[in-house]
């Protein structure tokens, strides 16, 4: 008994002790002062005292601990330690300086580090007496989603809960597109186009312009080998085909030329029907712009030359029609072989430099640091972008002449999306426009979040219209700004026809 003892009780203390240690670690590892020892960027503590969650009403802070981490007793220990793990990595063997905390505050990564459970712990009653209309019709919608389980967070809405952000806009945002910052001169005709050659369009009724490049038709192969790596398989079989000659557009459409057409054409609140087009005795075929966005759809990132994002396609499409309405010639979306011809630049390979593919595309856990010192100097993606948008001159031209054809935004084409849409081709079919009809439109060109694989010139991908529209929390949804899609823009071809030069 004695010799029990001697063994059992101390493994009982000691027992004792490693929970008791074990709880004061916990505690100690849970404060505020703990999590801003490591987290020092102003995006986490300054933010934090600036926002709704520490300068409360009732003079209590939500602590770190209480978003960061699930309620106790709901994986509360298991994802601590996780994030402890994660934290003490990245201490070590990191430099907190080349981390880019504004990219890592976006809602893209936020939504990895925050829990409704947290949320709803505190805020038990979504529909307070003091709740707005819009507020419940949006709460309504969250709980509709959750209950089929798609997945909808918070934080979605309330990405400045927490973290104060004073460019987070979390309502209609009336006053967008009444500032300008753009030159006094106005134009008052559009450009005159007499023959093929590149031009500079003028936006009538405002101080807008941009280039418009010859791209001469011909044949190429469309498409991607077999042996292209990381290909996929609605990207072949490769064929050849033929596009007749047009005019393309230098840059993406940027936010100045989009900002044109906002002022001039801004639904103010006003529904439209689904050709874009209102009735009135003004102007008898006026074309109804965009209402106002919800939210700030730059991403604070700025406007300018940068790129226009979070345009809808039916938003991209009016904004075509208005464009040809209001310069006299005919502007529309490029078609997918016209953009991967125009793309390719009488090139054939994965991308329109040369680079070796096996060196620029990292492909496993184990393999080499990828060579970017080619591909950083085209495209505008994961590697170089800082994860935003860039200006058109961040980056040189492919053999066209023309910018950020495989980054920066990937960019609307007329063409709905199959899987097998080139095996429904011909040979040396010419214009093809893809499948007649479908449920989605073609994209292409990868974005400032793609990896080098993705922004490959044969790489397609597809609009996902209700995912990006997941957390618009009007009701009824939005059909010229996408809550959820910040990496998608446009760029225009003019049709050389009859109109062009009569205009």
């Amino acid at each position: 008994m004695r010799k029990f003892c001697l063994i059992f009780v101390p493994g009982i203390l000691l027992g004792i002790l490693l929970i008791w240690g074990a709880g004061k670690a916990i505690e100690a590892t849970s404060t505020d002062k703990y999590c801003s020892s490591c987290h020092v960027h102003p995006q986490a503590n300054i933010s934090w005292k600036r926002s709704v969650h520490y300068d409360t009403g009732s003079g209590t802070h939500t602590h770190c601990v209480e978003c960061h981490l699930p309620p106790k007793g709901e994986g509360y220990l298991v994802q601590k330690i996780r994030t402890g793990l994660h934290d003490v990595y990245a201490h070590w063997f990191k430099d907190s300086a080349d981390f880019n905390w504004d990219a890592k505050s976006k809602l893209e990564n936020a939504v990895h580090h925050t829990f409704d459970l947290s949320c709803n712990k505190c805020h038990a009653n979504l529909f307070p007496i003091q709740l707005t209309k819009k507020g419940s019709d949006a709460h309504l919608y969250y709980v509709s989603q959750t209950e089929k389980g798609i997945d909808i967070q918070c934080i979605n809405c309330h990405l400045d809960a927490g973290h104060y952000d004073p460019n987070y806009t979390h309502e209609a945002n009336i006053g967008f597109g009444v500032a300008s910052s753009l030159p006094e001169e106005i134009f008052n005709e559009p450009a005159m186009v007499e023959e093929f050659i590149s031009f500079k369009e003028t936006i009538p009724n405002s101080s807008v312009s941009f280039k418009m490049l010859t791209i001469h038709g011909g044949k190429f192969m469309l498409g991607s080998p077999e042996d292209e790596l990381f290909r996929d398989d609605d990207e072949g079989p490769s064929t050849e085909v033929g596009v007749s000659s047009f005019f393309l557009g230098e840059i993406e459409v940027s936010w100045n030329e989009y900002m044109a057409f906002y002022a001039q054409t801004a639904g103010e609140g006003r529904s439209s029907d689904t050709e874009g087009v209102r009735k009135n005795t003004a102007n008898v075929d006026a074309i109804v712009g965009a209402t106002p966005p919800y939210g700030q759809p730059d991403q604070g990132w700025g406007k300018g030359q940068r790129p226009a994002i979070s345009i809808s396609y039916h938003a991209a499409e009016t904004y075509c029609k208005w464009l040809s309405q209001v310069t006299g010639k005919t502007y529309r979306l490029p078609t997918e072989a016209e953009w991967e011809y125009a793309a390719r630049g009488n090139t054939q390979g994965a991308y329109f430099f040369e680079v070796d593919p096996k060196k620029v595309m990292k492909k496993g856990l184990f393999s080499s640091k990828p060579d970017t010192t080619t591909i950083n100097t085209y495209v505008v993606y994961r590697e170089n972008s800082s994860l935003k948008t860039q200006e058109s001159d961040f980056v040189q031209a492919n053999p066209f002449g023309l910018k950020n054809m495989l980054g920066n935004v990937a960019e609307f084409c007329s063409d709905w999306y199959t899987v097998d849409a080139y095996k429904q081709l011909s040979t040396s079919a010419l214009n093809p426009k893809g499948p007649s009809s479908g449920e989605e439109h073609v994209i292409k060109g990868g974005s400032y979040r793609s990896s080098a694989a993705q922004v490959r010139i044969a790489n397609r991908d597809y609009t996902k219209t209700t995912d990006w529209l997941r957390t618009d929390p009007q009701i009824p949804k939005s059909i010229w700004w996408y809550s959820n899609c910040f990496h998608v823009g446009f760029r225009v071809v003019c049709e050389f026809n009859e109109k062009t030069g009569n205009n």
